[in-house]
């Protein structure tokens, strides 16, 4: 808007000619205000303005200004470069807004970020499709009173196609992350790691609600549902779980426990991007910035439960946790304190307790505490057995009679030392030929195995 020429739109026109018309006397007030759609205490002030200004008093008074809240050009600017980094790209821009906060001090909303990017062209990564109708599984009310635990494998290294898996476990009430463990693949030792943490950052959950996995449950767990005779013992990781006294639950599809199936959507999609600007490249780096993103995560999903009692239990203080999440199996142990496991003897260092010949005792095998012996309770270390050998009687053998050589020098012709190939002789029995090619093989076997 200048001083000589007023742009008007078609609404502020019909505006203009309607306040006119009142301020003629041709319409009232009322009906200026019912035409217009405005309290009758506004079209007086409007006409006011008309008479005093003319078509200018139906514009308002900031057009053509520029807004206080836009966006500077530079940091539009400082946007746009820092989008380009090679470490942002696949950023979705909700994420993309929460790092430009935290690690360049640009305060902006997630709706300014997407509209500077879009304008430039700029799509985001994260496709949306259509949300399917679903039945929302109602919350659990307080934390710890069950946790979803499972495990997912990506390439979580840009640059390295390598697959490795991420263990992990989510409160249901808060949706809140309790622990995240990466190995090379799915296994008991990277849950072990994962319950460790959760305990030690939360505590001891009531349940946990997983898979049908071989980790969590028996293989003859739907013949034993079939068949009460068929025996279901439990798995180790069962076992570490009765004996914290957590109730394990297991799911019948993925869709079950979807609040963890729809975490690893969003891990997979942030955590390829933060281990790229941490610059972490190796599984031990990966698992100590796990530690602490569980927080900075939460912080930002997290919901508060609808009763705000804690379900998490503290663990005995006089507990060894690392007792409890390791391998046990049972051996018979022999009069002189040793027994074998996995092909190798150990001797069982006894402290002040009489352990009697061919008495069962448990084997502990863990990450932390090595290989340990437990008998009625108490826990003694071992030192590895060698057990002395035995001198073994050698019978002379009686030497096998050798078969005369023929006195024709090509038929005696030696095979194993003929450098111009390996059957070049030539034998008149068809017999004798194919039993020299069988020990000519047997020794090739033997000498390059």
């Amino acid at each position: 808007m200048t001083k000589d020429n007023i742009t008007m739109s078609r609404k502020q026109l019909n505006r203009f000619d309607i306040l006119s018309k009142a301020n003629s006397g041709f319409i009232t007030v009322c009906e200026a205000a019912i035409a217009l759609g405005l309290s009758e205490r506004q079209v007086k002030r409007l006409k006011k303005k008309v008479r005093e200004c003319g078509a200018g008093g139906v514009i308002h008074g900031n057009s053509g200004k520029r807004p206080g809240n836009k966006m500077p050009e530079e940091t539009k600017e400082k946007i746009l470069k820092l989008r380009s980094l090679p470490e942002y790209q696949g950023c979705n821009f909700l994420h993309f807004t929460e790092i430009l906060e935290r690690d360049h001090d640009i305060a902006v909303s997630h709706m300014s970020v997407r509209k500077v990017l879009e304008t430039e062209g700029i799509r985001s990564p994260k496709t949306k499709r259509r949300k399917k109708p679903h039945r929302r599984r109602k919350r659990r009310s307080q934390a710890g009173l069950l946790l979803q635990v499972d495990a997912t494998q990506f390439a979580w290294f840009r640059g390295d196609r390598a697959m490795y898996s991420i263990h992990g476990a989510i409160d249901d009430a808060t949706g809140q992350i309790t622990g995240l463990y990466m190995t090379k693949n799915e296994c008991l030792y990277g849950y072990f790691e994962l319950l460790r943490r959760t305990i030690r950052n939360y505590g001891i959950p009531v349940s946990i609600y997983a898979d049908k996995h071989a980790i969590f449950q028996s293989t003859n767990a739907k013949k034993h549902e079939n068949d009460p005779s068929v025996t279901m013992n439990d798995t180790q990781l069962g076992r570490s779980l009765k004996e914290l006294s957590v109730t394990l639950i297991t799911a019948r599809s993925p869709q079950a426990k979807g609040r963890i199936e729809r975490l690893w959507g969003t891990l997979q999609d942030r955590l390829p991007v933060e281990f790229m600007i941490h610059k972490i490249k190796t599984v031990k780096e990966a698992n100590a910035f796990l530690e602490t993103y569980i927080y900075d995560f939460n912080a930002t999903f997290a919901v508060e439960p609808q009763n705000t009692q804690n379900a998490f239990r503290k663990p005995d203080p006089d507990e060894n946790v690392d007792l409890v999440f390791c391998v046990k199996d049972t051996r018979i142990i022999d009069a002189g304190g040793v027994f074998s496991y996995e092909g190798k003897s150990f001797k069982i260092i006894e402290d002040g307790v009489f352990i009697p010949a061919k008495a069962k005792i448990n084997v502990l095998v863990g990450a932390r505490i090595g290989i340990l012996a437990a008998y009625k309770g108490r826990v003694m270390e071992v030192l590895p057995f060698v057990p002395p050998k035995r001198k073994k009687t050698i019978t002379p053998k009686e030497p096998k009679p050798q078969k005369p050589r023929s006195s024709d020098p090509y038929l005696g012709y030696d095979v194993f030392t003929n450098s111009g190939g390996l059957f070049e002789a030539l034998y008149i029995n068809d017999a004798e030929y194919y039993e020299t090619i069988r020990l000519v093989e047997k020794k090739l076997l033997g000498k390059y195995r």
